[in-house]
């Protein structure tokens, strides 16, 4: 039956009252969602479709697949809306675009168009590279295939090509984002003379694999070193987005966002607490702000929270971490203020 009668059905059968009815259309709409490759979207249908009874939560990521993928990759269903995400406008709308032509595919299709599908991130650690695989992967309805490198890459002669062979196969056989994060371990430039052949082979081998993947997989690949990344890896990705240390404006946003989703006051403003932590990404910023909201919550103090946010700031200014030039603080204090 066509999705427009089932849908049709759905709506009839539940407005009349006919449970018996109504449970048929919607398997009829999830098994069709299932033939279509929307697992994603035909698991959520079937787990909405059943009684609500309190159920232990399943663990958020775990290894599946066949007895040589499973130890493979990781399967995560994703949770982090876009919206929730603080980007600069010009890569939302860039993100926004590819989550377009996905969803409009078979429009792209009918006119001998492909959607695109294979995405590079860039930058310095805890810039939201992760984050924004996972928001993708979300807005997609797809789930998020996650690599595992230590079960990927093997010692022996060919191990790591096959290896890697079987998880892309796998990957083929759904609509899914499949990510790579730490992309230069695969990927590293060939002219490299330091290199083994090895590393050289793999390099060739997901080339090839690449380009036969199907446009419903979108290979979604994160590098903190993109200077090390194979020339010929670069032409693989139609999307190439930098996610740079974020700008005190940014870091205000997402400071007050996360003060707005744990229902905690700071007791100062965004803006004041982004001046002291300029300089971190967004990982650090989100720690020390959960850090805050930990012991307001202990304390009973989430409605005035200011005491303890001094004692953090006090304490994350002693906090060993990396040096950051100072040039580099000045210059992205500038951005904010300009922004």
């Amino acid at each position: 039956m066509a999705q427009a009668d089932l849908l049709v059905d759905l709506v009839r059968n539940a407005t009349s009252g006919d449970q018996l009815a109504f449970r048929k259309a919607a398997e009829g709409l999830i098994q069709e969602e299932k033939q279509k490759g929307h697992r994603l979207l035909a698991e959520r249908l079937a787990k909405a479709l059943q009684p609500n009874v309190a159920q232990a939560r399943p663990s958020p990521t775990r290894p599946i697949g066949g007895a040589a993928q499973k130890e493979l990759f990781y399967e995560i269903t994703p949770e982090r809306k876009l919206d929730s995400l603080v980007l600069p406008e010009k890569i939302r709308v860039q993100v926004q675009e590819l989550i377009e032509e996905q969803h409009r595919s078979e429009l792209l299709h009918a006119h001998n168009l492909n959607a695109r599908s294979r995405v590079l991130l860039a930058g310095p650690p805890g810039n939201g590279k992760t984050t924004l695989a996972e928001a993708l992967a979300f807005e997609l309805m797809y789930p998020l295939i996650v690599i595992r490198y230590e079960s990927l890459v093997g010692s022996y002669l060919g191990e790591t090509s096959s290896r890697l062979k079987n998880v892309l196969d796998y990957a083929r056989t759904q609509r899914c984002v499949l990510f790579f994060d730490e992309f230069e371990t695969l990927g590293k430039e060939r002219g490299d003379t330091h290199e083994t052949g090895e590393i050289k082979r793999v390099v060739s081998s997901l080339l090839l694999q690449l380009d036969e993947m199907p446009d419903y997989v979108v290979v979604v690949a994160a590098s903190n070193h993109p200077e090390l990344l194979d020339r010929a890896v670069w032409r693989r990705f139609q999307l190439r987005i930098e996610l740079p240390t974020p700008t005190r404006r940014q870091l205000t946003q997402y400071i007050d966002s996360i003060a707005k989703r744990c229902s905690v006051n700071f007791g100062y403003e965004a803006e004041t607490i982004a001046k002291h932590l300029l300089g971190l990404n967004f990982a650090e910023v989100e720690e020390f702000c959960l850090g805050v909201v930990r012991r307001a919550v202990l304390d009973l103090k989430t409605e005035d929270a200011q005491q303890i946010t001094k004692l953090k700031l006090e304490q994350w200014k002693g906090r060993l971490r990396p040096a950051v030039k100072r040039t580099e603080v000045v210059e992205r204090e500038q951005e904010g203020t300009n922004s």
